[in-house]
């Protein structure tokens, strides 16, 4: 069982490891995009998403711990300067992975590690998504203000009586039943 395993060991010795994903960081500050395995992206995923949470954050504090994690200091002023700002409207998730195919000489499964690119609308409230969302599924239809204008007022639906079937006294008998009893439902003894 995988129980309590923090991170993958990239077949590496702990050194050599913090080294590849600083190198790996470093690219993906600088280039916004850098191809490489799945277990490779996957694991500078959760340090890249890190950086930017922190160049969220702005103060002397963070800055330092951004510099310690990528030893570079024009990769740290552009992680304050314009990732961190792209992403002001954004609570995560701010790299995706694209799988790309296999490796010639390996066979390893390659993928493209990026930054989202800039989003026109970065700020939306969340009724916008679930309407959106609802919309998609076919649960709520969106409407346009040409077709609010034009469609007339709804009419609510008044609640009517609930259809109930006759006591059983009153249920015709077929042929067979003529001769047998009716039953009567016992009344509930009122408490006194």
């Amino acid at each position: 069982m995988r129980h309590g395993i923090a991170h993958r060991k990239l077949g590496r010795n702990p050194g050599h490891r913090k080294a590849l994903l600083r190198n790996m960081m470093n690219a993906l500050v600088r280039s916004e995009r850098i191809e490489t395995t799945i277990a490779k992206a996957k694991e500078v995923r959760r340090l890249a998403d890190r950086l930017i949470t922190l160049g969220k954050k702005d103060n002397t504090h963070a800055r330092r711990r951004a510099f310690s994690l990528l030893s570079d200091k024009r990769n740290t002023e552009k992680i304050f300067a314009t990732l961190a700002i792209r992403f002001a409207g954004r609570e995560g998730g701010y790299t995706r992975i694209v799988r790309t195919g296999y490796r010639a000489g390996d066979g390893s499964e390659m993928a493209i590690l990026e930054y989202l690119p800039v989003e026109e609308k970065a700020t939306k409230a969340k009724k916008g998504k679930k309407k959106k969302r609802k919309a998609i599924l076919g649960k709520e239809k969106p409407e346009t203000d040409a077709a609010a204008v034009a469609k007339p007022p709804q009419k609510t639906k008044k609640a009517t009586a609930r259809k109930t079937s006759p006591p059983r006294e009153q249920k015709e008998r077929s042929e067979g039943e003529k001769g047998k009893p009716v039953r009567k439902r016992r009344k509930k003894k009122e408490p006194e």
